[in-house]
């Protein structure tokens, strides 16, 4: 992907495939999340290199009772739903949205429209696929009735909010700092700590990704310009390691080493350690900066990004799903099978959330561009500034 044909992507381009990027990237990491990239090797007689079926075959139902989740075979998780959810929102309130819109909006959305799931293959409730960490939403803002700009605290700090923040860089496209701002107030509603910073993070990172001539770099450097604590350190870390490497499959061990002074998580995924998930400025999630870091691994392109994340393993659908969302935000081709083969898995449009929300975009800036004059010719008559011709 050359600057130049970076540069010529629309709006409508950049939206588009920032989030079938992140459907497909969803897809194709679901299958081999919770697992280490030796563990993926050995199941796949190598590394996974598109759409594969589920890690346990025909026994998805009953191998892991407390997630009975058809992943693979190109079905979506929770990722694509909640950020196909928080579309609906923007399509609702047509403006900027705050915690407050979570709380009137996103969670009625998860609790009464049933829609087809792709995981468990049938129609149920958003609220019936969502892990205990995005249920936290429902229990705090409707049973609890908290403060929805508090409400995310108490919850364990992971990377829920962050997995579906996307729209939110879209709509502030090219705006980095307008994307963070955001961001945080949104993720608010369902996070702390470092799991809120890594939704404004991302979301700063999408709109810079949108920005004409836009680069790995240049994303990475508008995420170290925002980032505080141990959110940044992290992902300095992480891309300083990224920028050694060209190839995913040598940088697989090196970003996770990189990254795991900062992860609270451990190095057995799936038993966490004692102090997993718990408020820090100190600390990161795993996922951002590994995104970030394949991103720079693959100077962009959308296919070696998504697999590098895809065969890391450990939370990869979450690492792929932001790493599709940002080198498709760049411009990077989605391979058009892989989209096809998600879609129709998934009995998912992948095309009208994006066309609906670049449609809400607009408008948006148009409202802001209003305001901003309104708010200049005050001040200049304020401040008693001549008007110039």
């Amino acid at each position: 992907m050359t600057p130049k044909r970076s540069e010529m992507r629309t709006l409508d381009e950049r939206i588009t495939g920032a989030l079938v990027g992140a459907a497909v990237g969803d897809a194709l990491g679901g299958p081999v999340e919770g697992y280490t990239p030796e563990q993926i090797t050995e199941r796949h007689g190598g590394r996974v290199h598109g759409v594969v079926g589920p890690w346990n075959g025909d026994a998805w139902r009953t191998a892991r009772p407390i997630a009975p989740y058809h992943k693979g075979d190109g079905h979506v998780t929770d990722d694509t739903l909640m950020t196909h959810a928080l579309i609906r929102v923007y399509t609702t309130v047509r403006d900027h949205l705050d915690a407050y819109a979570v709380a009137g909006h996103l969670v009625p959305d998860l609790m009464t429209a049933p829609r087809w799931i792709p995981e468990l293959e049938s129609e149920a409730l958003l609220l019936q696929r969502i892990f205990l960490a995005e249920k936290w939403l429902v229990a705090r803002l409707h049973y609890g009735h908290v403060d929805p700009r508090e409400a995310g605290t108490g919850n364990i700090v992971n990377c829920g909010a962050a997995m579906y923040m996307a729209p939110v860089g879209l709509v502030n496209a090219a705006n980095p700092a307008g994307a963070y701002t955001e961001a945080l107030d949104v993720a608010g509603a369902h996070q702390s700590s470092y799991g809120r910073e890594a939704a404004g993070v991302l979301a700063a990172g999408v709109a810079a990704a949108c920005a004409p001539g836009a680069t790995p770099d240049s994303v990475v450097t508008a995420c170290l310009d925002l980032a505080k604590d141990g959110t940044r350190d992290a992902i300095e870390a992480v891309c300083e390691v990224a920028a050694r490497h060209s190839d995913f499959e040598s940088a697989l061990r090196p970003l996770r080493e990189a990254v795991a002074p900062y992860d609270t998580v451990g190095p057995d995924y799936r038993a966490p350690s004692l102090g997993a998930r718990r408020p820090s400025r100190l600390h990161s999630i795993e996922e951002l900066p590994v995104a970030l870091g394949m991103l720079v691994v693959s100077g962009g392109d959308f296919r070696h990004a998504v697999l590098g994340a895809v065969n890391y393993g450990r939370d990869c659908d979450s690492i792929a799903t932001m790493a599709g969302a940002l080198a498709g935000a760049l411009g990077s081709e989605v391979p058009h099978d892989w989209a096809k083969t998600v879609a129709e898995s998934s009995r998912l449009d992948l095309h009208a959330p994006a066309a609906a929300l670049a449609e809400v975009t607009r408008e948006i800036f148009d409202r802001d561009v209003r305001g901003r004059r309104a708010h200049e010719a005050a001040y200049t008559a304020l401040a008693g500034i001549p008007c110039s011709d």
